[in-house]
């Protein structure tokens, strides 16, 4: 009984030793070592199928890659966005660059900087009360339309289009500025307005809903405009200029993603993002976007971009002077990344 009980534990014991052995010294090439990632607070105007290669930078891991993990916040305004990027509250601002120009124009010594443009194209779509076969921007006199906050770039780009169409906001057209950006579908469909502007998938989710129907696209009647970018404050950029290159890498990936897959696939992406809308839907409303060539391929602005920005915004009387491109747009990061 003895001899036995010392077998069985000689065999253990090898086994153990053998285990032990295997674990220190084995082949452990396969096991992978976690990536610590560096987390980078986002803040978005708002949620929109607009921003697609945003989201599929995140959900295809580019962001990872890069070894950053973002959080993503809805700001619901580009005002908002920009106070909490200047009470940093939140590391990196995703809206309209006419945010970073105000701020500029205040004096501040630590103002934000334009480092990345995602968008160039006004990303709203016209949605009739009644249905409309064949709109004409005529079909506006004497209606009133819901077009966002007054100084906001959705805003100032349609009375933008306005004036090219020989209307006269406030005199032919009148424009409820009250009510606020995450409010407009539902105040619409409870009866306000005879219009409003809407990003998608908002303005399809409308239509389908019988509450409207989309009848014309801003973004193709305004032209080229650096509509949506990221900024960060100077001292951040200079202190983490890592991570703005890291970001502005990813982002571009993002681009060219979509930029050389189907609206089909895009959406099988970015339905995590959009979870009350099916993928076909999503398909839609992105090939709406593409039909215009609303996104930008790299993130670069254009200081011709910029300048129309400036002159929509002096348009509108919201700009008492204009801001220098070098001042407010740093493409440093976005041509490295583009090289």
């Amino acid at each position: 009984m003895k001899k036995y009980l010392i077998v069985v534990l000689t065999i253990l014991l090898i086994v153990v030793v053998g285990i032990t052995i295997y674990f220190v010294t084995g082949d452990n090439s396969k096991v992978e070592t976690p990536v610590k990632l560096t987390k980078v607070n986002v803040n978005e105007v708002t949620r929109s199928v607009f921003y697609a290669p945003q989201y599929v930078a995140i959900a295809k891991g580019f962001m990872e890659e890069e070894g950053l993990k973002v959080e993503l916040t809805t700001g619901q305004g580009a005002d908002k966005v920009m106070t909490a990027v200047l009470a940093g509250q939140s590391d990196i601002g995703f809206a309209g660059p006419e945010a970073a120009i105000y701020v500029y124009n205040e004096g501040k010594e630590d103002y934000c900087e334009v480092f990345a443009q995602v968008t160039k194209k006004d990303g709203a779509f016209l949605v009739s009360r009644e249905k409309t076969d064949k709109f004409n921007w005529q079909d506006l006199k004497g209606k009133t339309v819901i077009p966002g906050r007054k100084g906001g770039v959705p805003y100032m780009t349609f009375e933008y289009v306005l004036k090219q169409n020989g209307l006269t906001p406030g005199v032919d057209v009148m424009l409820d500025d009250s009510i606020k950006f995450d409010l407009m579908a539902g105040a619409f469909s409870n009866g306000t307005a005879d219009y409003v502007t809407l990003f998608e998938p908002t303005a399809t989710m409308t239509e389908e809903a019988g509450k409207g129907y989309v009848v014309a696209s801003v973004g193709e009647n305004a032209g080229e405009i650096p509509y949506t970018a990221y900024f960060a404050k100077k001292s951040y950029i200079e202190k983490n200029q890592d991570i703005i290159q890291k970001f502005t890498n990813a982002i571009y990936k993002g681009q060219k993603w979509v930029e050389t897959h189907t609206m089909k696939e895009v959406a099988e992406e970015i339905k995590d993002f959009f979870p009350d809308t099916d993928v076909e839907l999503l398909a839609r409303v992105l090939q709406s976007y593409k039909n215009i060539n609303a996104w930008k391929t790299e993130p670069l602005m254009t200081e011709s971009s910029y300048n129309l920005l400036q002159t929509v915004m002096e348009t509108a009387g919201e700009l008492v002077k204009k801001a220098p491109f070098n001042k407010v747009v740093n493409n440093t990061y976005a041509e490295k990344a583009v090289r």
